[in-house]
């Protein structure tokens, strides 16, 4: 699968319909971004199955924004509509794959139940 290149148009469509997302938000000025730009691809070719998108944030401002991305490069995995995974710097690539196995094994049911009760005892 190509590398999508998110946007304010496509990022909730492209969201919604592949289980996991894996993102990079990057800069053309980071120099770790361009680092880790080869470890990106080079990971979503071994992983046909998900889709890999990357959102420039000084184009995608409002992206960036929402996220709360305060540092670059950052990954992060969404699966199925959640985000499982958040963390800026430079990743290898054998710690990408093993974050990507790890989501792959995630039981969603018992993710969603684990944010229900934080979710209800924040409102306490």
């Amino acid at each position: 699968m190509e590398i999508i290149n998110l946007t304010e148009e496509n990022f909730n469509e492209t969201a919604e319909q592949n289980p996991i997302l894996v993102i990079d938000f990057w800069a053309p000025w980071c120099g770790p971004c361009r680092q880790f730009a080869p470890i990106f691809e080079e990971t979503a070719k071994e992983y046909p199955d998900i889709a890999f998108g990357k959102v420039n944030t000084e184009e995608q401002q409002g992206i960036a924004g929402y996220f709360q991305i305060q540092s670059i490069p950052t990954v992060m995995i969404i699966r199925e509509g959640v985000i499982v995974f958040a963390q800026p710097g430079l990743l290898p690539k054998e710690a990408l794959k093993d974050v990507i196995e790890q989501v792959k094994a995630l039981n969603m049911d018992e993710v969603r139940e684990q944010i229900a009760k934080e979710e209800a005892n924040n409102q306490q």
